[in-house]
């Protein structure tokens, strides 16, 4: 890494795996980085060598990610909310549609979602979050969310952070026993956010549209990543050439930053990106490890 200022920048990401259609929701699970195979419909594992497998099903739509529960079954999102039981088969806990999940260390189930046509060119509204029990019941914690997207839970439990990509920021909440979302505040602003991730020391790695040039480090279209703590302070840095929809923490010793990246020519265009299958998912080195 190279250092600029006060913001130390990373070796430039090689690339794990390529001609892929979009790709979305980074997760270290058992040893290999999990996404979702957007306009595919696959759950899709990836090791360190570039080896893929296929390892679910997956909605055939955009707008869909997953996470574990404590237990290890796994909760998806899209048109409806599903979990996969340990035998492979597949419960639907509501069917109501959502985008991102995220599940905290006490087993809440959180997701998010909108209710306009955002690929259809829909007027846009806020968006919410839901909490969902184990019986398919949901109740709304959140709400005016000005678009919804990636969420994080910090490695102590206490805290939830969405991705407001509409409004450029992350904020927080607390989360109480009852998964009840209190005590609403902007945890950094200024930026691009999509899918994020966090650190063991409580940094989150998240999406910004700028570029270098103002350092004097070589500018990338497709803007960068950032690790910014609470407050806004931006610590490090990595450029990418592509737009980058999600990151994810993992590897042997949870510092391999993932990189999720697609072409984005417009809404309109997302058929004739995903034909050209240009995503890719992309490595380097992480300061700080996943929280363990």
């Amino acid at each position: 890494m190279t250092r600029t200022g006060a913001v130390e920048f990373l070796l430039p990401a090689r690339t794990l795996l390529s001609g892929l259609a979009m790709v979305e929701g980074a997760r270290w699970h058992e040893g290999r980085l999990w996404f979702a195979h957007w306009g595919v419909g696959e759950v899709v594992a990836v090791d360190l060598d570039g080896a893929a497998e296929v390892i679910a099903p997956g909605p055939p739509r955009m707008g869909w990610a997953f996470d574990w529960l404590p237990d290890g079954r796994m909760i998806t999102t899209g048109g409806s909310v599903t979990r996969r039981e340990a035998d492979g088969t597949t419960v639907t806990l509501r069917d109501g549609g959502a985008n991102e999940v995220v599940v905290d260390p006490a087993g809440h189930v959180f997701v998010d979602g909108f209710d306009f046509d955002f690929v259809g060119g829909g007027a846009p509204e806020p968006g919410w979050i839901d909490l969902v029990a184990p019986d398919g019941s949901s109740r709304r914690v959140a709400d005016d969310i000005q678009f919804p997207n990636g969420m994080v839970v910090t490695p102590d439990g206490s805290t939830l952070v969405v991705a407001e990509s509409f409004a450029g920021r992350l904020s927080a909440f607390d989360i109480s026993d009852d998964g009840t979302l209190t005590n609403r505040r902007v945890w950094a602003d200024g930026l691009a956010p999509d899918g994020i991730c966090i650190d063991a020391e409580g940094g989150i790695w998240v999406q910004t549209a700028d570029t270098a040039a103002h350092t004097g480090a070589p500018s990338a279209p497709g803007g960068a990543c950032v690790r910014v703590l609470e407050g806004g302070e931006v610590t490090h840095r990595v450029e990418v050439d592509l737009p980058c929809f999600a990151c994810g923490l993992g590897g042997p010793d949870g510092r391999h930053l993932f990189l999720l990246c697609n072409e984005f020519e417009g809404v309109d265009q997302l058929q004739a990106v995903q034909a050209r299958r240009s995503a890719r998912v992309l490595v380097t080195e992480a300061p700080v490890p996943r929280p363990s």
